[in-house]
């Protein structure tokens, strides 16, 4: 499965605004309520490695939109989200969850190994608590 334009525009998009939101974070940014928030990701049951995670959150706070926050999963699947680098966790409330993982391999370049309603097209949300989140996702590959 070949990424379209449109995804390649959205995860060009999503990769610019966090890292262009990240470049401000550590100059006396209001920072919202956090919350750890860290979990597994597998597919068919194995790990998903190398993965990008991003929570999008769909509530408002004042005038603007919080940031989102990312993270990439270790050998084992596992994630810890970082709001920005001077800060771990989450924001708090409801979230669109968005899984990239694209191919290594330099042949087949562009190529999402995610199915695409867990990205371009995600149907995964997340509701982040004060008191500290475990989430897992457990993707299937059909």
């Amino acid at each position: 499965m070949y990424l379209s334009f449109n995804s390649l525009k959205f995860i060009l998009i999503s990769t610019l605004l966090f890292c262009f939101s990240g470049c401000t974070g550590g100059s006396g940014e209001a920072v919202p309520e956090l919350a750890d928030v860290s979990g597994v990701v597998t597919m068919d049951g194995a790990p998903l490695v190398n993965a990008k995670v991003i929570f999008e959150p769909q509530e408002t706070t004042g005038n603007a939109r919080r940031r989102a926050s990312s993270a990439t999963t270790q050998e084992d699947g596992s994630y810890n989200l970082d709001y920005n680098e001077d800060a771990s966790g989450a924001s708090l409330g409801k979230h669109r969850v968005v899984i990239i993982k694209l191919t290594d391999n330099p042949e087949d370049a562009g190529k999402q190994l995610v199915p695409t309603k867990y990205n371009d097209k995600s149907e995964l949300t997340a509701d982040v608590k004060a008191d500290g989140n475990t989430i897992n996702f457990d993707l299937k590959s059909k």
